[in-house]
């Protein structure tokens, strides 16, 4: 009958029932179980013909170094119970905790019922990181390009030390070893292996202040993975054990092998290869290639409070600890996360993303202190700090942002006050007096190379356009600059050129308007908040509790519309009507006519202060 199993069931299929290959469903009939098998073997020839013996590395773990380190600090610690935690949660146990059963990631209050006589010791990270720079400082003699996957364990890869100085691995592991003890009065225990996963699990046999050695042979691998159990390889957790072991009947790596094509049929192709290489004994010989990391956040765990005080002092805090880690590695980030963990356990997120690359404690507390206190009043039990869009702080293109327009038009100092180097214009226009500063090309190298934040923070230098009011404009500054910029080059004013006449207008999409209308702090139609922090026109992020920074963002965005329009109507660079011949009586005065589009390229703005100076 259709759907009777090939090996026999008759009408009782489901007394021959497999996992993997059953054809009792409907539409199963077609498996070909030999064409599986074929399959795994294939897999495992092409997998086993990649070993590589050629390379030892060696895997070092510290002994309980959290605890040992605290030990170090007070020796009346030792021989106690000790666990570094708190009643919520355990960090790490001493050797003479763990035999009642206490281990790390364990609640406190467990411990405590499993080991009265259990000792707590709060964390200190501070502390924990300089004995493991310790340790690293002796890793970089044996490989400079070691791979630390955390405070306490590190892959070395001793390959050319061994060839260089005519010693085997077990001799290297235990100069190691030695000079760790040295430098930092810790112990350590080390495997040596041909590849990094069996590397990890050496150096777990010999624990505390143990090591073992494997020889760089393919019968050693494999009679080692042999009867391994799969629990004792890194990647293999809790739950894939439970699957491997109650649905296949998998405990250690050589039935791996012997199921192969269960693995195959089962799992993807990536899973398959990686449980066949674990049966084959196979793992990474090549050093990591160092990849710059996404994100870097540092969180607090605290008893739950509402004191805002106490809230912005440990935000103060992670600020201060995510800079250090920060400056440490190199980094700069632009979007920076905050974390909030209410009394309640309910988890919040606040981004915001910069404008410029940032990694000081200032620059972050800047952006932090915006975010918590837009979610206040709360009371809190977690917070963190996480930057993420990354760069490398030695890259030069790190610290390049995009110029908005009003940046060209900012004196480097904080003073409204005209110099001889940057020439006034003056405007009067529906009866608001401004004055604006035009900067020359050594000025703007001078601002440039200003902090960002600085002058993101300075607002009496902003540049203010046509219709905004701003301080009174000083006429005397006026007149006793001889330069007048025309937005192409320069030229000398008559007495009379002082007050000039006209009402200039603007096109903004598609409608002719006056000048009086278009205002800093009119914003583009086509711009607006997306769930109330993200710019409809860039993806700019900003919460709404940053007023000024979106208001210059939507004036950067105008004056961009305004770029585009000019250049459409080919109009040429910048006039000297938008610039300089700011409207200051009613009376209209003929505009001077610039260059046709077709006589040339338009003229970039560097061109334009280069001819202010040939003037100057």
């Amino acid at each position: 009958m259709a759907g009777t199993p090939p090996d026999g069931g008759g009408d009782r299929p489901w007394e021959s029932y497999h996992t993997a290959y059953t054809n009792a469903k409907a539409g199963m009939e077609g498996v070909d179980k030999e064409k599986v098998q074929k399959v795994a073997e294939h897999k495992i020839l092409e997998l086993e013909a990649s070993r590589d013996l050629s390379k030892i590395w060696l895997h070092t773990d510290m002994d309980a170094f959290y605890a040992t380190v605290e030990i170090l600090e007070n020796p009346s610690l030792k021989g106690k119970p000790l666990a570094v935690g708190s009643m919520s949660m355990i960090a790490t146990a001493s050797y003479e905790a763990r035999k009642f059963g206490v281990r790390a990631a364990m609640p406190g209050f467990i411990g405590c019922k499993l080991c009265p006589e259990l000792v707590f010791v709060r964390p200190n990270f501070e502390r924990y990181t300089y004995y493991s720079e310790l340790t690293r400082k002796v890793f970089q003699r044996y490989d400079p390009n070691f791979v630390a996957t955390s405070l306490d364990e590190a892959y070395l890869n001793i390959t050319k030390v061994c060839f260089d100085r005519g010693i085997t691995g077990e001799e290297v592991a235990t100069e190691l070893r030695g000079a760790i003890h040295q430098e930092t009065g810790l112990t350590c225990s080390a495997g040596v292996a041909p590849n990094r996963m069996i590397a990890k699990v050496c150096s777990d046999i010999n624990k505390p202040n143990g090591q073992f050695i494997l020889p760089n042979d393919q019968e050693a691998v494999t009679t080692f993975v042999s009867t391994l159990p799969i629990r004792k390889i890194g990647g293999i957790g809790k739950v894939t054990e439970q699957m491997l072991r109650q649905v296949l009947g998998i405990s250690t790596c050589q039935e791996m092998l012997q199921k192969a094509s269960f693995l195959c049929a089962l799992f993807s192709e990536s899973s398959a290869d990686f449980f066949i290489s674990v049966g084959l004994g196979l793992g990474g010989t090549e050093t990591p290639e160092q990849r710059l990391r996404k994100s870097i956040s540092c969180e607090r765990t605290f008893r739950a409070t509402d004191d805002c005080s106490m809230l912005f002092e440990k935000l103060d805090s992670l600020a201060d600890n995510l800079a250090d880690d920060m400056q440490k590695e190199c980094l700069k980030g632009r979007t920076l996360t905050l974390k909030l963990k209410t009394a309640a356990f309910e988890v919040r997120t606040r981004a915001v993303t910069t404008q410029n690359y940032i990694n000081s404690k200032e620059d972050i507390l800047i952006y932090a202190r915006k975010l918590l206190k837009a979610e206040l009043p709360l009371s809190l039990r977690l917070m963190g700090l996480r930057m993420s869009q990354l760069r490398d702080e030695k890259d030069d293109s790190s610290t390049q942002t995009q110029k908005t327009l009003d940046r060209f038009f900012r004196t480097p100092d904080n003073s409204n006050v005209i110099g001889a180097n940057s020439p006034s214009i003056g405007n009067t226009t529906g009866g608001d007096n401004y004055c604006t500063n035009v900067m020359t090309k050594v000025d703007y190298l001078e601002h440039d190379s200003m902090d960002d934040q600085a002058l993101f923070l300075h607002e009496k230098n902003l540049f203010v356009p046509e219709g905004r009011s701003s301080d009174n404009y000083n006429n005397d500054a006026a007149s006793s600059n001889p330069l007048m910029c025309d937005g192409v080059g320069g030229k000398e004013l008559d007495d009379d050129s002082s007050s000039l006449k006209g009402t200039h207008t603007v096109k903004f999409d598609g409608q002719l308007t006056s000048s009086n209308a278009t205002t800093s702090s009119s914003k583009p139609d086509q711009l607006f908040w997306i769930n109330g922090y993200i710019c409809s026109i860039c993806g700019f992020e900003l919460p709404p509790g940053f007023e000024e920074e979106r208001q210059e963002h939507s004036d950067f965005h105008l004056a961009e519309m305004l770029q585009q329009e000019e250049a459409v109507d080919s109009t040429g660079p910048l006039s000297k009507e938008r610039l300089a011949e700011r409207p200051c009586s009613s009376t209209p005065t003929p505009k001077k006519k610039l260059k046709s589009s077709k006589e040339g390229k338009h003229i970039p703005i560097d061109a334009f202060f280069h001819k202010v100076n040939k003037n100057l």
